[in-house]
């Protein structure tokens, strides 16, 4: 048989869904590995899906997706962020922002154009330009700095083939928040040496200390960003698979295009979810947002506590915690953890080489739970 897809093969599995898998095995395991809300999507959402099913709302939508979704998500940038796009044209309503990363790469990227990549970072980022046919270029950032984005160092790696800039913010997996500062750095070197930026915004909502900045409000920016969010995260609708696109309008329109060829359209019953989880109540958002803080106060400090030096995370719902005390690697730690204990990370190796030295740990699960991996982690690290 002649070879399959050098590129696509060359890939490794996820390093998340590697640890999940061995969890799913195993009897009283606390998953602190997957990055996803422990909530219900609130129930004014559901019965709006519920409804749209009823009445046999469960044919396409334009390629573009529903109107009234485009024109609320528009509306929600502007009234928070002061953001100005416009629905026509310039929003994409798309399958997850996973989707969406995935298009933006695609319309951006001619082959063996570079794309650099601050990380640790979210582990699709990297593949994801491998399989638009760009070539992904890694800069560091570094714990100490609380992960900000270094603009000299960008500046550094490059290159007459650098295309673009991918970053998220707040940050899976470390939880932290651009500075405004950082980002402006970052916008200039953008503007020098002409580049696009890919904005990964889908935690935006859970922010806890200080502010977040959408990236396309930074003044210089707007022309030359493509920002991503969705519903995934905050309005706790993973499985619902709504994200969206706002991009100028020449790469929204080819964002369409690979779209319609290929997804077609988001699923109409959670397009209309979602225009009910923006145009409805708000109340259940603040809830969890207030829910996670919690959760995150009392996690971070327990894990302090317990010897586990950890940077204080500004949003998304992830701690990152040095555990370099234990003189194990991290892929080693999780692996015993998860064997001994039953607590389930994830190495921070798998985000790229600056996370070596951590592992990710989800506290979007229940209090008590948390408590209790606090318990075990403890008698973990006593046992080394």
């Amino acid at each position: 048989m002649k070879e399959l897809n050098a590129v696509i093969t060359a890939c490794p599995p996820s390093g998340i869904r590697r640890f999940f898998d061995i969890a799913s095995e195993m009897d009283d395991v606390i998953s602190l590995g997957v990055g996803e809300p422990d909530f219900v999507t609130p129930w004014h959402v559901r019965e709006a899906g519920i409804y749209a099913l009823e009445n046999g709302y469960t044919t396409y939508t334009s390629n573009a997706g529903l109107p009234r979704l485009r024109e609320l998500i528009c509306a929600d940038l502007a009234a928070r962020y002061g953001a100005d796009y416009s629905p026509d044209g310039e929003c994409l309503i798309t399958t997850g922002v996973s989707e969406g990363l995935d298009l933006t790469l695609r319309v951006l990227l001619n082959p063996g154009d570079e794309v650099i990549v601050p990380e640790p970072c979210y582990v699709a980022y990297e593949p994801c330009v491998a399989f638009a046919g760009g070539v992904p270029v890694r800069v560091p950032t570094r714990w100490e700095d609380d992960f900000a984005i270094d603009a000299e160092v960008v500046a550094a790696a490059i290159t007459p083939r650098t295309k673009a800039i991918v970053l998220g913010s707040p940050a899976n997996p470390t939880g932290a928040v651009q500075p405004r500062k950082a980002l402006e750095a970052l916008v200039r070197l953008a503007e020098q040496h002409d580049l696009y930026i890919v904005s990964d915004e889908i935690y935006d909502r859970l922010t806890y200390t200080g502010t977040h900045t959408c990236l396309g409000t930074v003044p210089g920016a707007r022309e030359r960003t493509v920002l991503l969010g969705g519903f995934s995260k905050a309005h706790a609708m993973t499985g619902w698979r709504v994200g969206w696109i706002c991009a100028p309008r020449p790469v929204a329109e080819l964002c369409v295009r690979v779209h319609q060829y290929t997804m077609l359209c988001a699923p109409h019953v959670s397009q209309l979810a979602a225009v009910e989880a923006l145009s409805g109540p708000d109340d259940a958002v603040q809830s969890m947002v207030a829910d996670y803080d919690r959760r995150r106060r009392v996690f971070v400090k327990g894990l302090r506590e317990i010897g586990l030096d950890t940077p204080e995370p500004q949003g998304a719902f992830y701690a990152f915690p040095s555990i370099r005390r234990s003189g194990l690697d991290s892929e080693t730690f999780a692996e015993q953890l998860l064997r001994t204990e039953h607590v389930a990370v994830v190495p921070g190796s798998v985000f790229g080489p600056s996370g070596e030295g951590h592992v990710r740990c989800s506290y979007a699960t229940a209090l008590p739970l948390l408590e209790e991996a606090l318990v075990r982690i403890d008698r973990f690290l006593g046992s080394l």
